[in-house]
């Protein structure tokens, strides 16, 4: 039976409040209007900032259904809509391409202003949402809500990929690795032959290395407290891991003393944390060296720091979704997947059906997983 103009009974994880529990319940979800793209979700990472909303550290209007990084197919179109149709293979994009904006324009420029990153208001561009519970109005977030069987968004934030795709894998794109390669390959525009230092080796932080590896680095450095991430990092491409557990001095100075004194020529912080950032900063190259922040940090966060770390001519960047222009560059970094140009396998960790979301977050929290994918 068709599903198109009707409104769709489906499973969603939805944030009740700050720091309360994330609870599968039916919701309902409206048919798209104009310029809007409903999905069937086939698949959808846990990504840190996730779990952010989960804790509050990220500001959003509850309730609210998150997940921003996954992969589906087209169930139905809005009036106007041209760049799908039904049954297209799509990821959904958490920041947006409108291509009219002045950053849409801007060839450096990626960081629309239709995007809900950072106005939070969980709506859809006239102002309402298309997921109810009990008759009353949930809450999008980042332009996508994918931990729900069935989402919508505006076609802005829609890319058609490959339909051999396995969502699985190319979910990661969505947010994640885009994020981590995007920082080294398109941000920092790392060099071949360069130095760098990646703060942080979770599933984005693994993905800079990826980058820097595919960019010719010849000596890239992971930092993280925990050891048990060093293999991993390894095998994508770092050439040694560190900890700062290890040393009594702060991390900079040991970067500092493994580089003679030079520092990195680049440094990404994929923490999110303001201590690291101002690390990152003070590893490279007080010179011509780059650092990227790459980590979301908490909304409320701020940061006290020397000017002579710029004065001297450090540049200090920060990067969203990796720098891409979501909707031209995201099917391409898929058709490079399918091409075999870079491999997801080590990112993915643990693969687990959309019910068991809860212990997919413990597995994050906990920190044994790179990145957890759950399917639909």
């Amino acid at each position: 039976m068709s599903t198109v103009g009707k409104v769709i009974k489906c499973k969603a994880a939805i944030v009740f409040e700050a720091k309360g529990p994330l609870k599968v319940v039916e919701i309902e979800v409206a048919p798209p209007k104009a310029h809007e793209v409903r999905i069937k979700i086939l698949a959808t990472g846990i990504c840190r900032t996730d779990d952010h909303v989960l804790n509050g550290t990220i500001k959003v209007n509850y309730p609210v259904i998150p997940g921003h990084e996954a992969v589906g197919a087209v169930e139905s179109i809005g009036e106007g809509v041209t760049c799908v149709k039904p049954g297209d293979k799509i990821i959904p994009l958490c920041l947006p391409q409108c291509g009219k904006c002045r950053p849409c324009k801007n060839p450096e420029g990626n960081l629309c202003e239709q995007s809900d990153f950072f106005k939070n208001t969980g709506l859809m561009y006239d102002g309402t949402s298309r997921f109810s519970y009990k008759g009353k109005p949930i809450h999008h977030f980042a332009n996508t809500s994918t931990f729900t069987e069935y989402t919508v968004v505006h076609e802005d934030s829609v890319a058609k990929i490959d339909p051999a795709a396995p969502p699985e894998k190319a979910c990661l794109i969505g947010c994640g690795f885009s994020t981590g390669y995007g920082a080294a390959t398109k941000t920092a525009k790392v060099t071949p032959g360069s130095s760098c230092a990646v703060f942080g080796l979770g599933g984005v932080g693994l993905a800079v290395v990826m980058g820097c590896k595919a960019a010719g680095a010849s000596r890239i450095i992971g930092i993280n407290r925990s050891k048990e991430k060093f293999p991993k990092a390894k095998e994508v491409g770092a050439t040694e891991c560190v900890s700062p557990l290890d040393f009594k001095k702060p991390i900079q100075e040991v970067l500092l003393d493994m580089t003679d004194g030079e520092g990195v020529d680049y440094s990404f912080e994929v923490v999110g944390s303001t201590e690291t950032m101002i690390a990152a900063l003070a590893s490279c190259n007080m010179n011509y060296g780059t650092s990227v922040v790459v980590g979301a940090p908490p909304s409320a966060s701020e940061m006290t720091l020397s000017p002579t770390l710029i004065f001297t001519g450090r540049t200090w960047k920060g990067s969203v979704l990796g720098g891409l222009k979501s909707k031209d560059d995201v099917p391409v970094l898929v058709s490079e997947l399918m091409a075999k140009k870079f491999n997801l396998d080590p990112l993915i960790t643990h693969v687990l059906p959309f019910d068991k979301i809860n212990e997919g977050f413990e597995l994050l929290r906990n920190g044994k997983c790179i990145r957890t994918v759950l399917k639909m």
